[in-house]
């Protein structure tokens, strides 16, 4: 424990190039799964960038829906009240697990990107803006904006995002993420929305190349 919020620790995995890291890209698991679930995304992301180390968290807290894996926090109740009681309680975890690993690796924010699926997405894109100094972008896969009506008076900076959202997903309806576009766009926020045809709460080849394309463009 720091400052009494939980440690996270998670996988890793290179730079691939072998040297020493120039960009940092921490991805943020959902509910019920741990570091593992995402590590596997980054030989992927380190085609585009071999210089990145990747780090792939376990959430703070054990799921309480399963018996195994983590939870950023719980989605027992899925009020919009709840939802941001939980991401308000995540944020300062998410906020010092980011400034550890900078601090670590000696990178700045505009070498760190974060990618999210499903809820590391909506704590991902609920912490960012809120931080003094924006990261280099965020890629959001099947995730939504949780407490999009604070934002404009909470947002601290606007990095770029991308957000891709199955048409079939199950857990996270594909219409929220109009209105998630609409509002981080109306405060600055350089961001792209792409729905994938056919896919349901999962992340396809396609949705990889988005997140290589624009990850390879923010660095």
């Amino acid at each position: 424990m720091t400052n009494d919020l939980p440690t996270l620790s998670g996988p890793e995995f290179g730079p691939a190039s072998g040297g020493k890291p120039k960009q940092l890209v921490i991805l943020c698991h959902g509910l019920g799964a741990d570091g593992n679930d995402l590590i596997g995304l980054a030989p992927h992301y380190a085609k585009v960038l071999p210089n990145a180390i990747f780090v792939s968290p376990n959430a703070p807290f054990q799921c309480d829906m399963s018996p195994f894996g983590y939870q950023w926090f719980s989605l027992q109740e899925r009020t919009e009240e709840a939802m941001l009681a939980g991401a308000q309680k995540a944020q300062p975890i998410l906020d010092a697990f980011i400034d550890q690993q900078l601090a670590k690796y000696k990178l700045t924010e505009r070498n760190l990107a974060l990618v999210g699926f499903s809820q590391g997405t909506m704590v991902s894109i609920f912490t960012v803006p809120r931080r003094k100094i924006p990261v280099a972008g965020v890629v959001a896969y099947s995730g939504r904006l949780i407490g999009k009506d604070l934002m404009a008076q909470e947002i601290r900076c606007n990095p770029p995002m991308v957000m891709i959202n199955g048409d079939q997903d199950e857990l996270v309806p594909v219409t929220l993420q109009p209105a998630a576009v609409d509002t981080l766009r109306a405060l600055g926020v350089k961001i792209e929305g792409h729905i994938r045809p056919g896919l349901g709460h999962s992340i396809d080849d396609v949705g990889i190349k988005i997140a290589q394309d624009f990850l390879s463009a923010l660095f």
